[in-house]
C-alpha cells in the first residue's frame, strides 16, 4: 500500500510540475500569432512526433506541411524551426544582433558536462566576441594558406597508412583529421599508435555523441532535479557521463596548451638555438601577440584564457566533423563508382598515370570535377544537419509572426 501511495504522489507531483511550467510559458504575443506548427500534446508537446536520432526528418516533414518557419514544443521548451535558406539569412544574418546567442537550457547542459569553455556554445557576450576575434586572426583567408604544408604532410601519411592496413581505415581517417588540426593549433605531433591525448579526445567525443541530443537536453532542462540523481542509480547514466566528462575536459583543454607554453619558454631560455623549439602554430602565434596588444597583467590573463579555450574548441570541432565528412566521401565513392572513375581520370590527366607525383594545392585549379565532388560531399550529407541552436535576445516580429525572447531557433 505504501509503495503504491508513494508512486501515486510522485506521479501527481510530476504532472503538477509540468502543468505549472506550461502555465508559466503563457505569454503576451503582442497580438501577433506564433509561427504555425504541429499541435502539441498535453505536457509532452511534440516529443512523440520526433525521432531523437534523426529529428531533421520530422522538421523537413513539418516544413512541407507548415512552411519555412515552424513552431514546436518539447515539454515546455519552445523551439522555432527554420526550414529555408531565405529565412535563415533574414534572421541569422540580417538580424544577427538579435539571434547570435544560445538557448539558456543548452548552455546549462553544457556547463553540467564541463563544456562551458566552448566557443561554439557561448552566449552572445564579451567572451564570445573575444573568441571570435581570435578565430578571425588565425583563420582569415590570408592566413590559411600557411597551413597547407601541414595538410599535405598528413594527407600523405594517410595514404601510406591506408595502403599498409586498409581494414582499419576508420582509425586512419580519425588519426588524419585529429593530427592535422592539432598540428595547426598546437604543433603537436600525434603518435602513430596509442597516443594518450588522442585517446582522451576519442573518449570525450563518445560521451558528447551519446548525451548531446535534443531529447536529453529537453528532459534535463524540464527537470533539472535529475542532475542531482546519485550516479549509481539505474537510469542515471548521463550523470555518470557528466562526472567522467568533467574530468576529461580540463586535460583536453590544458595538455596541448601547456605543450605550446613550454615550447615557447624553452625557446626563450635557449638563446643559442637560433630556430628555437616553438614551431609556428595558431596558439604560439596568438600567445606571442599578447605582449604587443597589452602590458596589463589582467588583460593578458583574459587573452591567454581566451586563446586556450578557443583553440580547444577549434580542434575538438574540426576533428569530428572532418572524420565524418571523409566517411561521407567514401560512401559516395562506393555508391557511385562512375563518379569515382571520372574523378580518377581527371587526377591522372593532371599528374600522369605513372604516379610520378601526388596532387598538390597548385593542381586544384586544374581539377574542377574534384572540386565539385568536395562541394557535393559537404552538401549531400552534412555532418551537423541542424547546426547549433540559436536563441533570441529580445522579442521579434517576422513576417507577422511573434518570436519570443529566449526562443530556441533550430
Amino acid at each position: 500500500m505504501i509503495p503504491t501511495l508513494v508512486l501515486a504522489l510522485a506521479l501527481i507531483a510530476f504532472v503538477s510540475f509540468v502543468v505549472v511550467q506550461s502555465l508559466q510559458k503563457k505569454r503576451d504575443t503582442k497580438k501577433h500569432p506564433l509561427p504555425p506548427g504541429p499541435p502539441p500534446l498535453p505536457f509532452v508537446g511534440n516529443v512523440i512526433g520526433i525521432d531523437p536520432d534523426h529529428p531533421w526528418l520530422a522538421y523537413s516533414r513539418w516544413a512541407t506541411e507548415y512552411g519555412e518557419i515552424v513552431y514546436t514544443r518539447l515539454f515546455s521548451q519552445d523551439i522555432v524551426i527554420i526550414n529555408s535558406e531565405r529565412v535563415a539569412h533574414d534572421l541569422l544574418d540580417r538580424r544577427s544582433h538579435n539571434y547570435s546567442t544560445r538557448p539558456p537550457g543548452l548552455v546549462h547542459i553544457l556547463d553540467f558536462f564541463g563544456h562551458d569553455y566552448s566557443t561554439t556554445f557561448l552566449p552572445y557576450s564579451d567572451k564570445w566576441r573575444l573568441h571570435r576575434r581570435i578565430f578571425h586572426e588565425a583563420f582569415r583567408l590570408e592566413a590559411v594558406s600557411s597551413f597547407r604544408p601541414i595538410q599535405m604532410r598528413n594527407a600523405r601519411s594517410l595514404i601510406l597508412n591506408l595502403l599498409a592496413s586498409p581494414e582499419v581505415y576508420g582509425t586512419h581517417l580519425h588519426t588524419f583529421s585529429t593530427s592535422t588540426i592539432i598540428s595547426i593549433m598546437y604543433d603537436y605531433a600525434i603518435a602513430p599508435v596509442n597516443d594518450p591525448f588522442l585517446a582522451l579526445i576519442e573518449r570525450s567525443l563518445e560521451i558528447d555523441v551519446r548525451v548531446f541530443r535534443p531529447e536529453v537536453a529537453a528532459v534535463v532542462t524540464q527537470f533539472p532535479i535529475l542532475e542531482k540523481l546519485p550516479p549509481w542509480l539505474p537510469g542515471a547514466s548521463f550523470v555518470r557521463d557528466a562526472i567522467v566528462q568533467r574530468t576529461l575536459v580540463p586535460m583536453i583543454v590544458d595538455m596541448p596548451f601547456e605543450h605550446v607554453k613550454n615550447s615557447i619558454a624553452n625557446e626563450a631560455y635557449d638563446d643559442s638555438q637560433a630556430a628555437g623549439t616553438a614551431a609556428p602554430s595558431v596558439v604560439s602565434d596568438a600567445l606571442k601577440r599578447i605582449a604587443v596588444k597589452t602590458q596589463d597583467e589582467g588583460e593578458a590573463a583574459v587573452l591567454e584564457k581566451g586563446i586556450k579555450e578557443s583553440s580547444a574548441t577549434g580542434y575538438a570541432a574540426a576533428s569530428g566533423t572532418t572524420t565524418s565528412t571523409l566517411y561521407v566521401f567514401l560512401l559516395a565513392m562506393v555508391l557511385y563508382p562512375e563518379v569515382q572513375a571520372r574523378a580518377q581520370a581527371e587526377i591522372d590527366s593532371v599528374i600522369g598515370e605513372t604516379l610520378e607525383r601526388l596532387p598538390d594545392w597548385d593542381d586544384r585549379v586544374s581539377m574542377p570535377y574534384i572540386n565539385a565532388i568536395i562541394l557535393e560531399t559537404l552538401r549531400w550529407f552534412p555532418v551537423a544537419p541542424l547546426g547549433i541552436a540559436h536563441a533570441t535576445v529580445n522579442d521579434d516580429i517576422y513576417e507577422g509572426y511573434y518570436i519570443p525572447k529566449g526562443q530556441s531557433m533550430d
